[in-house]
């Protein structure tokens, strides 16, 4: 499975950029905007990344804009990284997939972390998922989506979705959430995120919850006995079950 994570620290990139460091978007004069901020941070850190597909938490944290009030990334490192976060991209909500295993491994100071988010007035939320582990996505994914579809609805600002590195659980529950909410089939989704931020998240993980919300039949034909594409699109009625089902789940 293609890990699920990426990274490039913030010090270094987005407040510190020059116009010499980005030659593809030579800035004008006055102040960026915030999505040309976006593009300078996203094309610095192509160029420091040595592999889309791997997590080197040397480099800090990264993310990717995918909607105008969505955002996917790798984990915040520092409480400074929760400010850049308020400050530059307006984000009112954090998703965190990480069990606490993964922030220990990787020396994060979590509480300072939520403590920082309660004094810029971030919601943390945590639906944690077990790294490399489809079947654990497979479970986590509705809950997940909830808490994501929540915060979206909540409109106070942008939601960044992170796991450990932004490649595996956070892309996946992103994909999903767009899958069951905007209207989109899976592949349209998947394609959609993975154009703007190179990872890999497990489709089948995401298939498999689709028929876990969708199917209400205790008699049901078992997932592993249908097609390799069976549930990369729905119905209407079934979206519309998925929806309810995702929103029931709400304070779980």
């Amino acid at each position: 499975m293609v890990p699920s994570n990426i990274s490039v620290r913030l010090s270094k990139i987005c407040c510190t950029l020059s116009e010499s460091e980005i030659e593809e978007n030579p800035t004008s004069k006055s102040a960026p905007k915030s999505k040309d901020r976006m593009e300078d941070y996203n094309t610095a850190m192509k160029r420091m990344m040595r592999s889309p597909y791997e997590y080197h938490h040397d480099l800090g944290m990264n993310y990717t804009l995918i909607t105008e009030n969505l955002i996917v990334g790798s984990q915040p490192q520092k409480p400074e990284d929760l400010d850049h976060l308020k400050k530059e991209e307006g984000v009112a909500y954090i998703l965190n997939l990480q069990q606490d295993k993964d922030v220990e491994y990787w020396g994060i100071d979590l509480q300072s972390i939520i403590r920082r988010c309660r004094e810029l007035e971030i919601r943390h939320m945590r639906r944690p998922a077990v790294d490399f582990d489809p079947n654990s996505l497979r479970g986590a994914l509705p809950k997940a989506v909830s808490s994501l579809e929540w915060a979206i609805s909540e409109g106070k600002g942008k939601v960044y979705v992170h796991c450990t590195a932004g490649l595996g659980r956070a892309p996946a529950v992103a994909i999903a959430y767009l899958f069951w909410f905007s209207g989109m089939n899976l592949n349209t989704a998947y394609d959609m995120l993975t154009s703007k931020r190179p990872c890999g998240p497990n489709k089948r993980a995401i298939r498999e919850a689709t028929y876990d919300l969708a199917k209400n039949d205790p008699w049901k034909e078992p997932f592993e006995n249908l097609s390799d594409h069976a549930f990369e699109d729905i119905a209407d009625w079934e979206r519309n079950l998925i929806q309810d089902r995702i929103r029931s789940l709400r304070g779980t």
